[in-house]
């Protein structure tokens, strides 16, 4: 019988696969699904848009539930900032000055910027200058523009040296310096050039400056030397971070002094200082060397009758008795008839005799009265923007010499700007040094164009620029081999599409 029951396919089929109301009721998956698990039922109800039209009203059908509302940009309806565009803008503009390679590109085309600026300011302002000496027309352009390619050449090693080899040549820079200039004061091998005794000849037209390198060496020393005392801790005591700093930079100083030179002396100190703030020097420890060097220089300033002559040309109008401020105020004419947009290149008037130096320290006045405000404010501009990049590089390190060399290039390069903009404007006594990357002067262009290179360097140092650099160089790459690829195919199919003339 047990056989019988289990073994019988007719006994069994009545109850367990025909009653139809018991298999809906638990086990049909399409009467199960609209209570629990059917997909398409709650998508309708939450999602999907109620059925109007065949045999739903819309009071039966369910609410549809809103999706949660996305956050949009405030000034206007499109979040693009709506009719005026304002916050959009500078929500993008904060986005792209955020960006790892800012200060790189900032330095490197501010740099560039400037350079090639300052060679057609040059070209302008010294043809009249280079025509009363008796020599051709493009005598100071040409080289400057020698020097301008032996910089960027420089420029281009510099960006490429690791920063191990930068501090290695720190040392021997140094030496160098201070033994050209004590050169300098040897009879027959200095020279004077307006009653400063501070320029070397070369040989032919070629002259050079030595404390123009120790700009470079002072800040390149003092890096390296400040990082060694911070690796060591030592910089918390202060004869740790005086010594050999200060005196180092006092023997530069003196001998830059014996040569007269007061405008070069003042961009070392700056650089000094600069170095000493950098290092976390304390507040009296920094105001006693600022007052003991303030003394020392109106001590010079007092005991000679040029700077005292120069120091009373501040914000002067008329050149004077013996018009000892003929320079100061021609400076201010120059500035002061070019207007809006200037006169137009080539188009200056003081150059013609009335401006002395026109295409060395006063070429800021040249650039006013040919390219006007708009040209003298472009300046300030990338003058502000490489200021800029090289706070930020130095803030944003954690290597101690990029931070020092950094930071020393940045105040050695504003302050100098300053200083010539400043006397040119008449709001400081006139210096004597020329405008970084823009004046004439190869032994001035040399060592500002390798010391860009170290920001350039220190730039691409950082790891977030390292790696965007590092993703970039492949798309570019596959950009050009498209673009190449491009090229290949037009040409191919331009060569196809030509038909036969039928001549011979």
């Amino acid at each position: 019988m047990r056989r019988s029951r289990t073994s019988k396919p007719g006994a069994d089929k009545p109850r367990t696969a025909k009653p139809a109301a018991d298999k809906s009721r638990t086990s049909t998956p399409g009467a199960a699904k609209p209570r629990t698990a059917r997909p398409g039922a709650a998508k309708s109800r939450t999602t999907a848009k109620p059925r109007t039209g065949k045999g739903t009203s819309p009071a039966a059908a369910p609410a549809p539930k809103r999706p949660p509302r996305l956050r949009r940009l405030p000034g206007g309806p499109s979040g693009r900032g709506g009719g005026s565009g304002t916050p959009a803008f500078l929500a993008k503009a904060r986005r792209a000055w955020d960006r790892p390679l800012t200060a790189y590109y900032l330095i490197l085309g501010g740099s560039l910027l400037l350079t090639v600026l300052g060679l057609v300011m040059v070209f302008s302002a010294s043809q009249i200058e280079a025509l009363q000496s008796g020599l051709s027309s493009t005598y100071f352009f040409r080289k400057q523009l020698v020097a301008a390619v032996v910089g960027a050449a420089l420029l281009l090693l510099a960006s490429r040296m690791p920063i191990r080899l930068h501090r290695a040549l720190a040392y021997p820079l140094l030496a160098v310096s201070v033994v050209l200039m004590c050169m300098v004061q040897v009879p027959g091998l200095g020279h004077a050039v307006n009653g400063n005794r501070n320029w070397i000849y070369l040989g032919g037209p070629f002259q050079l400056q030595p404390s123009e390198f120790a700009k470079l060496a002072l800040v390149m020393w003092g890096a390296d030397l400040l990082a060694r005392k911070r690796s060591r801790r030592m910089l918390n005591q202060w004869k740790h971070m005086l010594v050999p700093l200060v005196p180092v930079g006092l023997l530069l100083l003196g001998l830059i002094m014996l040569g007269g030179d007061m405008g070069t002396a003042i961009i070392l100190t700056a650089v000094l200082f600069g170095l000493l703030w950098l290092a976390g020097a304390p507040t009296r420890l920094f105001a006693g060397v600022m007052a003991v060097a303030a003394v020392i220089g109106s001590l010079l300033i007092m005991t000679s009758p040029n700077r005292m002559a120069r120091l009373t040309c501040i914000g002067a109008t008329d050149p004077g008795a013996n018009d000892q401020c003929w320079q100061a105020v021609h400076g201010i004419y120059a500035l002061a008839s070019g207007g809006w947009f200037g006169s137009g290149l080539g188009a200056s008037v003081e150059k013609w005799g009335q401006l002395p130096e026109p295409h060395t320290d006063f070429i800021f006045a040249v650039t006013g009265e040919e390219l006007g405000l708009a040209g003298t404010l472009s300046v300030l501009a990338l003058f502000a923007a490489l200021g800029y990049a090289g706070i930020r590089v130095a803030g944003r390190t954690e290597e101690p010499f990029v931070r020092y060399a950094a930071g020393g290039v940045t105040t050695w390069i504003t302050a100098q700007a300053v200083v010539n903009i400043g006397a040119v404007l008449g709001l400081l006594p006139i210096a004597g040094v020329p405008l970084p990357l823009f004046s004439y002067g190869g032994s001035a262009l040399l060592p500002t164009m390798f010391a860009i290179g170290l920001l350039i360097a220190f730039a691409r140092s950082d790891p977030a620029a390292r790696a965007a650099l590092a993703m970039r160089q492949p798309a570019l790459r596959q950009r050009v081999r498209r673009r190449l690829a491009g090229v290949r195919t037009n040409t191919m199919r331009r060569r196809a599409d030509r038909r036969p003339s039928g001549e011979r």
